[in-house]
């Protein structure tokens, strides 16, 4: 094979031609089409059917075969599928739908700010090469590149062995149902939609997730959350010099601050890998709004820890739990504790086929070679694929670094440069190439 240098680097003289001719289906003004009309239809967790049966809508304009998948009246999924001859590897690019905030001021404020921002509205806007709006880059931006790399397979006709399957999981934020109606609708995130599509038989061999980052990841962090409760004594202000006095709300402030001096520790301890899994106290409740003249007997706070992929969630309870420990000693106060969410941290061998060709695509179209990124605390559904046994690397596009406006964390999530996502959109073209016209042999299936 002649040795080729430039972003096709590596693949053989087959391969190079038919990775061109999908390049050449990928259109900066459709991508950016594609992103927009994603941006404008909100889509919060729990709320993802319009988006999703217009994702449905987009691949069968394009004469894919897509579908729909509810998994009740409002949440759905969307999957679609290239078709190969079946004697290769299926492979699915996943990319969320969800968004965590919602972009209705009753819902998100005052906690995602004073007012919402442009950027935090389901409204697209564009400046330049940058598109902004609710969702925009993650997961939004993401999964319109999973959609026109596929669309550029489809269009380019490549003689795939297996399957390029496209999925568009609902639920995939973490987080737990929104407050609304009557209650009744409580699992609605976590994966839940990753689960289901799983468990409805779309499946694949390998599994590429789209989610922010440009590296090749092959394990990531899982989560355990608990909920911490410290007591103190119910009383009234006015008999505050008169009365046992304990008020769990100051007290609260003092023991969220001891576990916030505690987690770096925790996390120090459990770096290795690609992993450096953090902790933080997420929110505190006490107390009734309606009156400032009387204190709460007890206080509650949330706390998300983080876990590597070589950490129990048992393990990590534990490891809390003597830290609650020790800060009640230390205050003279009792705190409970008690586990609430678990999802382990899961991981994929890097020797795997998918892996090594995912990093050979990032090294070609970078002109560098890879470098592992070591610190990451980000979870997603790429635990629910590796944790039901389909090898997953997950890639993304970089931050917005050079936008004309300050990028904040929400502007972050809320913020696409079409130029990176032209460029994602030919690496998972690239991937798809390289995997899906391959026989088992080839990848490593017996």
């Amino acid at each position: 094979m002649t040795a080729v240098a430039g972003p096709l680097a590596g693949l053989d003289e087959r391969r190079r031609s038919w990775t061109e001719q999908a390049w050449a289906a990928v259109d900066y003004a459709r991508l950016r089409e594609r992103i927009t009309g994603l941006v404008d239809i909100a889509s919060p967790t729990g709320d993802e059917a319009p988006l999703a049966r217009h994702i449905t809508e987009v691949f069968t304009g394009a004469g894919i075969e897509a579908h729909t998948m509810e998994l009740d009246a409002r949440q759905a999924n969307s999957w679609a599928r290239v078709p190969g001859a079946g004697t290769g590897p299926d492979l699915m690019f996943y990319a969320p739908i969800d968004t965590v905030t919602s972009g209705n001021t009753q819902e998100d404020l005052p906690w995602a700010g004073d007012d919402l921002r442009p950027d935090m509205t389901a409204r697209a806007s564009v400046d330049g090469d940058y598109v902004t709006g609710l969702g925009a880059s993650n997961p939004k931006g993401h999964a319109a590149c999973v959609m026109a790399a596929t669309e550029a397979v489809h269009t380019a006709g490549i003689p795939l062995t297996g399957d390029l399957i496209a999925a568009f999981g609902a639920g995939g934020m973490p987080t737990n149902a929104r407050p609304e109606g009557d209650g009744s609708r409580r699992n609605t995130g976590q994966g839940v939609g990753c689960s289901f599509l799983l468990e409805q038989g779309v499946w694949a061999d390998f599994a590429l997730i789209a989610k922010p980052g440009w590296t090749v990841s092959w394990e990531e962090v899982g989560l355990t959350w608990f909920e911490i409760v410290v007591h103190g004594t119910h009383t009234y202000v006015g008999s505050r010099h008169r009365l046992p006095y304990r008020n769990p709300v100051a007290l609260a402030g003092a023991v969220a601050d001891r576990l916030e001096q505690w987690f770096p520790r925790y996390s120090q301890a459990h770096q290795d890998g690609l992993v450096c899994p953090q902790g933080m106290v997420a929110n505190i409740r006490g107390g009734w709004p309606r009156t400032a003249s009387f204190t709460p007997e007890q206080v509650h706070m949330m706390v998300d820890l983080r876990l590597s992929p070589r950490s129990s969630p048992t393990a990590a309870k534990r490891e809390l739990l003597a830290a609650v420990r020790a800060i009640a000693g230390e205050l003279d106060a009792r705190i409970d504790a008690r586990q609430i969410l678990a999802i382990p941290g899961e991981s994929s061998d890097p020797r795997m086929w998918l892996c090594r060709s995912a990093i050979d695509a990032w090294e070609a179209m970078t002109g560098r070679p890879h470098h592992e990124v070591g610190d990451a605390s980000g979870a997603t559904d790429a635990n629910i694929l590796r944790g039901r046994g389909i090898p997953t690397v997950r890639v993304g596009m970089p931050k917005v670094v050079d936008a004309p406006f300050d990028v904040d964390f929400a502007r972050g999530m809320n913020t696409v440069d079409l130029r990176a996502a032209e460029q994602f959109t030919r690496y998972l073209v690239r991937v798809a190439v390289d995997t899906a016209t391959r026989t088992l042999e080839e990848v490593g299936i017996d």
